[in-house]
């Protein structure tokens, strides 16, 4: 096995937001860092490229949303109403979704330094602007964003993804594509030195003072899914990239590495039904089917099975795919009216989308493949539960049904304008919950909580934030504070 002496301080496994942050900020440090790339170069970029580039952080109003997108004009800033997001708000909402689970350290830095840290990525050259299309709705006048979602980065994951390696490379880290940290070098003294890698060329050693690893959980290893997740979690369809196999988790426990989070938990939702086995990077994030609050869901048989309106989308979207999962042939069909359609997203309206249009429900029925008679029971018994009320997609506005199981707690509107729509969906992984153990400074912990010298850790192959649920944007956000973290404390290894 070939030896590369310690040309760098830091070397970095993976090449997604979390690590090209921790390559960002250990090269502004000082550092001279590597970052390796285990895809090939047209394949870069881990699960960030999928994403829609949204990153949740708490903000005061408008003026600091202007902060961060100083191009919003003032004809713009007239004509939405972004609110406000407090500190306390986004830790209520981590605490909430992980049902009072998730790590009060972690979840104290991500808080904290989150506005911090998309304010360091825009100085040094990230651009953002408002979600307009995809988080806010037309209220009073204005576009009222709702959920504690406002901005996103220019051109969504893949303008995200771009623009770090595009930042890494001027900041002077090395880029190695097709190159594959496969486990890590320690010293006598437990100190982790190096890792091995396996690259176009075979084997090597790299030695570093610090090594981050930030090279995703397990959802793209079927047979880990089977084993954590549970039974029928290596059938699901993966959103995102085929590189994320575990291989960081695994080679830190093999070095001693404590495991930390919701080992049988994960980011899951709405598929399309024919989309690939992994992500497709011309698609991005348009298999994804996000509209349900405004329609309901049902199965095979006709029957739903979810609280369509149970809270806005951004809060239930990440665990509904394990609903869909359990379901009869792992398939569900989200069905609205006439109605409902110009309230639907983007990618709703792309060609490669399963979908059927009828006049009649039983029609639908038979051309989606769902049970007519089951279809045309649901949809008559939860036209008669919608209860009076004023409906607003740009709040939970209450507007709710009664006296079926499951309810639907906003929302609900009677289907009863043709013609009908349904859209075919499975489970898409997104990404795994239970990771490695880190402290507040992205120090990879050891079974006694004792750091280990040398190694550190960011992005979603880290525990302990996400537990049964997520609030949507967290995970980038999160990868950026701690991919931070991790860069500056590798380079002061």
């Amino acid at each position: 096995m070939a030896r590369t002496p310690a040309a760098h301080d830091v070397v970095i496994a993976g090449a997604g937001n979390a690590a090209l942050c921790a390559a960002l900020a250990a090269a502004e440090a000082g550092a001279r860092v590597l970052v390796l790339e285990a895809a090939p170069e047209e394949q870069r970029g881990g699960n960030t490229y999928f994403t829609g580039g949204a990153f949740r952080f708490p903000y005061r109003g408008l003026d600091d949303i202007k902060v961060l997108a100083p191009d919003i004009s003032e004809s713009e800033a007239d004509a939405v109403d972004v609110g406000s997001y407090l500190e306390e708000d986004f830790r209520a909402d981590l605490v909430r979704m992980s049902e009072g689970l998730a790590d009060e350290r972690l979840v104290d830095v991500l808080v904290r330094e989150a506005f911090p840290t998309v304010s360091w990525m825009r100085e040094g050259g990230m651009r953002w602007v408002l979600m307009s299309g995809r988080q806010a709705f037309p209220a009073a006048g204005k576009r009222r964003f709702w959920g504690g979602l406002a901005l996103e980065a220019v051109g969504g994951g893949a303008g995200l993804s771009d623009k770090l390696f595009e930042l890494s490379a001027a900041a002077g880290a090395e880029l190695r594509y097709g190159s594959k940290a496969v486990s890590l070098l320690n010293d006598r003294s437990g100190r982790i030195s190096g890792v091995v890698v396996r690259g176009p060329d075979g084997f090597s050693e790299i030695r570093a003072r610090g090594v981050v690893l930030a090279c995703g959980g397990f959802e793209a290893n079927a047979e880990m899914r089977a084993r954590y997740l549970g039974p029928n979690w290596e059938l699901a369809k993966v959103r995102g990239t085929r590189f994320n196999t575990g291989g960081g988790i695994n080679m830190a426990l093999e070095a001693g590495a404590a495991a930390h989070g919701h080992w049988s938990g994960c980011h899951a939702v709405a598929w399309d039904l024919n989309a690939p086995a992994f992500g497709n990077r011309r698609m991005g994030d348009l298999y994804q089917k996000h509209s349900y609050p405004f329609g309901i869901v049902v199965n095979v048989n006709g029957e739903r099975f979810i609280d369509e309106g149970a809270d806005f989308r951004n809060y239930t979207y990440a665990r509904y795919g394990r609903e869909i999962l359990r379901q009869p042939q792992r398939a569900a069909f989200q069905i609205f009216d006439a109605k409902a359609q110009p309230l639907l997203r983007d990618e709703y309206r792309v060609p490669q989308v399963t979908k059927a249009t009828a006049k009649t429900v039983r029609e639908l029925a038979a051309a989606l493949g769902v049970d007519e008679d089951g279809l045309e029971e649901t949809v008559t018994s939860f036209n008669r539960a919608v209860q009076p009320g004023a409906f607003d997609p740009s709040r939970l506005d209450g507007k709710r049904t009664l006296g079926i199981v499951p309810p639907k707690s906003n929302w609900a509107l009677p289907l009863d304008e043709p013609p009908y729509t349904g859209y075919a969906v499975t489970c898409g992984i997104t990404f795994t919950f239970g990771g490695l153990h880190i402290d507040e400074h992205a120090r990879v912990l050891d079974t006694e909580d004792r750091p280990i010298p040398g190694l550190f850790a960011a992005g979603e192959l880290v525990g302990g934030l996400f537990y049964h649920n997520y609030a949507g944007g967290s995970g980038l956000m999160a990868g950026a504070v701690f991919g931070r973290r991790a860069g500056l404390s590798a380079a002061g290894a």
